[in-house]
């Protein structure tokens, strides 16, 4: 079954954020637009290029009124330390999320149970919850956070826009289509 348009689960943990430990939850996600990217675990190779990555355009997913989120497998503790020791992840000013007991893993349908980490997983939620996108693929290959800016922003206008849609390659300002009868088969 797909995650889209479904309910994100209930779920409570811990995150460390700007130097305090935070609580995070579906409840406390709700009302803004959310983006939870789901990395395998702190203090690996590729993932705090992600979180730099993340962090480079965070600006801009703020101008959106959205929240990022980063969740790996670890504790927020072991998050505290990676902020603290990493030039990369310390450049994060968005919660990093503690996933130890695998919950919001399974929950989005990323945890490897063999290995007891994540696949790296971007979902955008949308302020009453619900899932919009996912893309999940193998932890070899990292992602570009500009591409899940673009999904958001496609979201967006698709939820203030109800009855049009973004084509391929949609990009803020382009034109979308009003999907019809006649339109079928005239593109």
């Amino acid at each position: 079954m797909s995650l889209i348009n479904t309910q994100v689960q209930p779920f409570k943990t811990q995150a460390y954020l700007n130097g305090k430990f935070i609580e995070v939850s579906n409840e406390s996600m709700k009302g803004k637009w959310s983006v939870l990217i789901f990395m395998p675990a702190a203090f690996t190779f590729n993932c705090p290029t992600e979180v730099e990555d993340a962090a480079d355009n965070y600006a801009e997913f703020q101008k959106m009124g959205a929240e990022v989120y980063i969740v790996t497998t670890d504790t927020h503790f072991s998050h505290k330390v990676w902020h603290e020791t990493s030039p990369a992840v310390g450049k994060s000013k968005f919660p990093l999320v503690g996933d130890p007991t695998h919950v919001l893993s399974k929950a989005f349908d990323v945890y490897l149970e063999d290995e007891g980490l994540a696949l790296r997983g971007t979902f955008v939620i949308n302020p009453e919850g619900i899932i919009k996108t996912a893309e999940v693929h193998s932890n070899e290959i990292a992602r570009d956070v500009k591409e899940t800016v673009r999904k958001l922003k496609a979201a967006q206008y698709t939820a203030a826009h109800p009855g049009e849609v973004c084509p391929a390659k949609w990009n803020e300002g382009a034109k979308t289509l009003a999907p019809s009868i006649d339109l079928v088969g005239k593109i």
